[in-house]
């Protein structure tokens, strides 16, 4: 499974951006720590796929508020990122997706619930 980088999160974040919203990271976040989330899961086993890996990236970005603007975009984005590097690619509808992002960002929806979500899309063409 390939994996994220602060780097590439720091990447995505920029591409997602608006020219009027505040670029950068929030000062009392930590986006290493946020990351950490996701390597802890994966060295004591509990990613069951790329779909679950992929879920926990946004769930992580999209709760951690890392980013001063653009977290659920951010979060969306790394996890569509992720799946492309591990060659997946989905028919996303953008309603919906946003939708599921803004559930995980409230705490409504898990990863485990949005790597379902993800299980049951379609390949894109």
């Amino acid at each position: 499974m390939r994996h994220l980088s602060v780097e590439i999160l720091e990447a995505i974040h920029s591409s997602v951006l608006n020219p009027a919203e505040l670029a950068g990271k929030a000062r009392d976040k930590s986006l290493e720590a946020t990351l950490a989330r996701v390597q802890n899961r994966l060295i004591y086993g509990m990613i069951d796929d790329i779909f679950h890996l992929a879920a926990l990236y946004a769930m992580v970005i999209a709760r951690g508020h890392c980013f001063n603007d653009g977290n659920k975009r951010t979060a969306f984005k790394a996890m569509e990122v992720c799946l492309e590097a591990n060659d997946i690619s989905l028919a996303w509808n953008t309603e919906d997706v946003g939708d599921k992002i803004i559930l995980v960002a409230q705490g409504i929806l898990d990863d485990v619930d949005l790597a379902e979500w993800l299980r049951g899309l379609p390949s894109a063409p």
